[in-house]
Order: C-alpha cells, then sequence, then structure tokens
C-alpha cells in the first residue's frame, strides 16, 4: 500500500525552497563550505548551555513589565542575553530611556573588546561585511574563534568558520528565548531564574579554561566582580572584564619569559658543553708511559 503523496502546494514549496537553498550555498568557496560546516560542530557541544540560558532570559522577559510583543522585539533586535537581564529592573523602575540606554552598553562594553580582537582577521572585509559579523559575535564562539586563529589576516575557511558557530548560536538562542518568552507560565517563580541563569553560564564558562593565562582571568574577574558587585549601572562587570585582560596578559607575559629563560639555560649549557676540553683518562696515559719506559730499559740492556 503506497502512502499518499503530499498535497501539490507542498511539493511545490519543498522544491523552490530546496533549490533556493541549494543555490545559496553554492554561492561560496568550497573552503568557506567547509569552515561553516566545522564551526557548527564545533559549536554544537555548546549549545544545551545556550539553551538554558536563553530560556532564562525568555522567561524573565515574559515575567517582567514587558508584554508579549515587546520581549519577542527585544530577543530579535538586541541579542544580548546579559544587557537584556540588566535593563528589565530599569524598566520595571520606570527609569529614563537614556538611562536605560547606558546600562546596556556598559554591560556590552566587552564586545568592543572582542571586536577589536577580531579586526586582525577580517579588515580585508569591507565595512558593511564587518559590521554585520560584528552583530553576531557573542561570547562563547568569539572564545571558540580565538582559540583556532590566532595568526591574523585572511585563511581560508576562517570567515566561515565564524559563521557556522554564529548562526548556529544565533538560531539556538532565537529558539530558547521565544520558548521561554510563550511558556513563562508554566514556570514558577519560585524556581529562582537568577540562579538557574547562573548555573547556565558555569558549564559554558569552565568549558573554555584550557590555559594557566585564561584560568588567571577567570579568577581575577570572579573576585574583582564580587567586590565592585554595588557599583552602579553594573560599572561591576567592566572592571572585572578590565581586570581579567590584565591578569591574562600578565600572565601570558611571565609565561613567555620564562619559556625564554628556558631557551637560555638551554644554549648556554650547549655552549659549555662545546667549549669544554676533552676527557683525557690519565690512568691510561701513565699506563702507556711506563710501557714505553720499561720497553727502552729492555733495549738498553740488551746492548
Amino acid at each position: 500500500m503506497t502512502s499518499p503523496r503530499p498535497p501539490a502546494w507542498l511539493r511545490l514549496w519543498h522544491r523552490a525552497t530546496q533549490g533556493v537553498l541549494h543555490h545559496f550555498w553554492t554561492r561560496f568557496p568550497p573552503a568557506e563550505r567547509t569552515g561553516f560546516l566545522a564551526g557548527a560542530r564545533r559549536f554544537a557541544p555548546s549549545l544545551p548551555a545556550t539553551f538554558s540560558w536563553g530560556l532564562v532570559t525568555g522567561v524573565a522577559m515574559s515575567k517582567s513589565v514587558m508584554t508579549v510583543p515587546e520581549a519577542i522585539g527585544m530577543s530579535l533586535l538586541v541579542y544580548a542575553g546579559s544587557a537584556q537581564l540588566a535593563v528589565l529592573p530599569l524598566f520595571a523602575a520606570g527609569m529614563p530611556l537614556w538611562t536605560i540606554w547606558l546600562t546596556a552598553a556598559v554591560v556590552n562594553l566587552r564586545f568592543v573588546i572582542f571586536s577589536a580582537a577580531l579586526q586582525p582577521h577580517f579588515s580585508y572585509l569591507p565595512l558593511w561585511r564587518r559590521t554585520v559579523l560584528g552583530s553576531f559575535n557573542g561570547d562563547l564562539h568569539f572564545v571558540f574563534f580565538m582559540q583556532r586563529y590566532q595568526a591574523p589576516g585572511y585563511e581560508p575557511g576562517k570567515e566561515g568558520y565564524f559563521w557556522g558557530m554564529a548562526l548556529v548560536n544565533f538560531v539556538m538562542w532565537q529558539v530558547s528565548s521565544l520558548a521561554g518568552i510563550l511558556l513563562a507560565s508554566l514556570f514558577p517563580d519560585s524556581w529562582g531564574l537568577a540562579l538557574a541563569g547562573t548555573l547556565a553560564l558555569i558549564p559554558v564558562m569552565v568549558s573554555t579554561i584550557n590555559s594557566r593565562s585564561t584560568l588567571m582571568a577567570v579568577a581575577v574577574s570572579a573576585v574583582l566582580a564580587l567586590f565592585f558587585f554595588d557599583l552602579p549601572y553594573r560599572l561591576g562587570l567592566v572592571v572585572a572584564v578590565a581586570g581579567a585582560i590584565a591578569a591574562g596578559m600578565a600572565s601570558d607575559q611571565m609565561a613567555a619569559r620564562a619559556a625564554l629563560r628556558g631557551i637560555e639555560r638551554k644554549r648556554r649549557r650547549d655552549r659549555a658543553a662545546d667549549t669544554d676540553p676533552p676527557h683525557v683518562n690519565h690512568k691510561t696515559d701513565n699506563n702507556a708511559g711506563g710501557h714505553a719506559s720499561h720497553a727502552a730499559s729492555s733495549a738498553e740492556d740488551r746492548a
């Protein structure tokens, strides 16, 4: 028994979308397509954490003074979980719009640092493409990108790798955030959404610690964030970010100096080994001299 064929309009839609997507995909060079898939695979293990954080943010927006359309618009246009959560109490308190904008800008100052770090990698792109690329930048895939690409300049597949992570992150964030907005009534307030969001971010943070300098930056930023928690406008985050950058740079400098000292010590040992006189076996030399003297005496006796 054959299964019923789908409606004609569905078959036409499938053919049209398949053809458009195939045409759009094949427009890019093979290296960029390979990089895109590699980036998507690299970011895939982080999708559960992204989903949790987006869900928490969506629920928090829906339970605030914002309406559902306002929360959906904010999720689609702002696309910055920390800034969205930071301004919700300001909306509830009826603060002026400039205060809300300033708070969001301060919380997102780290993206200025991220963009400055990405600029050497994509400086060959036109301004509009760099602007779009920066708009889709995010904390986690920025870290993954910098871990893979350290040398600046053009490299085949580099842009595709970034977009593979960025688009996967964007889609997962919007899906989870919209789900939280629309399903907020199913989550009781007693669950503690702020704590849930913090717990969702801890695995993301821990997964990025892969060196001594990163560990130092995380430790310093955590201490500074707690110490300056009461600063207005979330300025404690700015202090923590600045301290993390300084600690990471200092740790890298210390590691580089230690490596240079190790190389210098090795060179000194090599030079000392090259300039030492050859080892002489004095016992062998004495024995050889004794045999020669004995032979000379025997020759004189025979004479």
